[in-house]
């Protein structure tokens, strides 16, 4: 039988996973010759016991974006810091954190734990070997575990940030925002228990065993887990919500289905292209193009519909679905969005040119993401066809944004869009997405709505223009 190609990741993490491992076994090997010599205080029964509760750690982590997550071992493995020598806790670490996954994620995820178990022992170790006193009070182990458990964050968040940096493609500033600058504060809070769990196994309170107590203060560990989950899980449900919220709104006209998701993958790829690659970028860009016309559920249907030359009144309320939209979602401003989505749901109508709405910025006034948004959602809408005029070829609708490049769209943007273009990407053409997305369909006789994909300009009533 052959064997399988071994897989192999991109050469930076690759090399960072082997700096890793490397790390952690220069530092073992150190703590084992330095500390060698210690009594181990605990038996196997008693290894097995907080070996048991490190495994259980494992297996009920948090997940979080970016293929990242989280979990509360570092309380157990500090918990360890304090009871044992200084060689344990980074062994036990490396060994117990062996999940399935790829090679090089497993080596990566056992070294950084057990690197980070390491650096918090040394700390530890510090403060013991070098008492510290207020008066006649002896501080060392509160200050210990202190500088045992912001050594280990600082290790572990540094390291798992490093490489989803490198494998995602995204800056560093934002893999550490998305993944663990809400759980700094959380995490660092939690860390006394360590110390109160090991104090309480030294010194049983039930039946003659510590393990007892320490199985007791699970309790508020379990919960600050549950509050964890539950905040990611509140995120994707909302989501969900503005998705299905988004696709009702599709759902009113058949003609144009599918249209902010086709608009979001055009954004994507172009953020993704103007910004090397940045991935975190690509995907909020993504994200907020998904909901850059909710702001639609608050017009009446009647007027969505309509197929007829729009008033100035009507347009003027069609114009206000980018307020409406921004105004839809502040309540969920301090929760679940930042400013970029608030951005690409009031600028996308925007030109380059000064003459868009709804506050008729110019440039580079307009923010990127609202920019790009607004070449994609035109894009979109050339190809899809309007009630006044019949849909463009690819090839037109792409001699139409350059004609247009300088006067409503970013000329770099143009320029970014005409490579991606020229890639044959599976948006190009809409009927080969609607396909890619959906299956095979036909198209729709039903009327379609009069949005402001097909309104006048602001300057010029009753026309129609390229806006999407």
């Amino acid at each position: 039988m052959a064997l399988k190609r071994l897989e192999l990741p991109p050469p930076r993490v690759l090399l960072l996973v082997l700096l890793a491992f490397l790390g952690f076994l220069a530092l073992e090997g150190f703590l084992l010759w330095a500390y060698g010599g210690m009594p181990l205080r605990l038996g196997l029964l008693d290894l097995l016991f907080w070996g048991a509760l490190m495994l259980w750690s494992v297996s009920v982590r948090v997940p979080l974006p970016l293929s990242a997550s989280m979990s509360q071992f570092f309380v157990f493995a500090l918990a360890l810091v304090a009871l044992t020598p200084p060689w344990v806790s980074p062994l036990l670490s490396f060994v117990l954190q062996w999940r399935r996954k790829a090679w090089y994620k497993e080596i990566f995820n056992s070294s950084q734990n057990g690197l980070a178990s390491a650096l918090a022992a040394l700390a530890w170790q510090f403060f013991q070997q070098n008492p510290v006193y207020m008066g006649s009070w002896n501080l060392s182990a509160g200050v210990g575990i202190a500088a045992a458990s912001l050594a280990f964050f600082l290790a572990n968040t540094t390291l798992v940030t490093t490489a989803i940096s490198l494998a995602n493609k995204i800056t560093w500033r934002e893999a550490w925002r998305k993944n663990f600058s809400w759980l700094a504060l959380s995490y660092l809070l939690l860390s006394p228990l360590a110390l109160l769990l090991a104090r309480a196994y030294e010194t049983p309170l039930l039946a003659g065993w510590g393990g007892w107590t320490v199985l007791f203060f699970l309790i508020p560990l379990y919960y600050s887990r549950f509050y964890w989950d539950e905040k990611v899980r509140l995120e994707q449900a909302f989501d969900t919500t503005l998705e299905l919220l988004m696709n009702a709104l599709e759902a009113k006209d058949p003609m144009t289905r599918l249209h902010s998701e086709r608009v979001a993958d055009i954004a994507r790829d172009l953020a993704r292209k103007v910004k090397g690659g940045d991935e975190a970028y690509a995907q909020a860009v993504y994200r907020a193009s998904r909901l850059h016309d909710i702001g639609k559920i608050a017009i009446p249907e009647h007027l969505l519909l309509k197929s007829g030359t729009l008033t100035p009144e009507e347009y003027g309320l069609i114009q206000s679905h980018t307020t409406r939209g921004a105004e839809l979602l502040s309540p969920a401003r301090k929760v679940a969005f930042d400013p970029l989505v608030y951005n690409v749901i009031l600028y996308h109508h925007e030109r380059w040119d000064g003459r868009g709405y709804p506050k008729r910025l110019a440039g580079h006034e307009i923010p990127e993401e609202a920019r790009i948004v607004g070449l994609a959602d035109a894009y979109e809408a050339m190809t899809a066809g309007r009630p006044y005029r019949k849909a463009k070829t690819p090839e037109e609708a792409l001699r139409e944004v350059q004609e247009l490049s300088g006067h409503q769209f970013d000329p770099k943007l143009v320029e970014a869009f005409t490579e991606l273009w020229e890639q044959n990407p599976i948006w190009r053409d809409r009927q080969a997405y609607l396909e890619a997305k959906e299956g095979s369909v036909s198209h729709s006789t039903s009327t379609p709505r009069s949005s402001d994909s097909a309104s006048p300009s602001p300057s010029e009533p009753g026309s129609r223009t390229s806006e999407g």
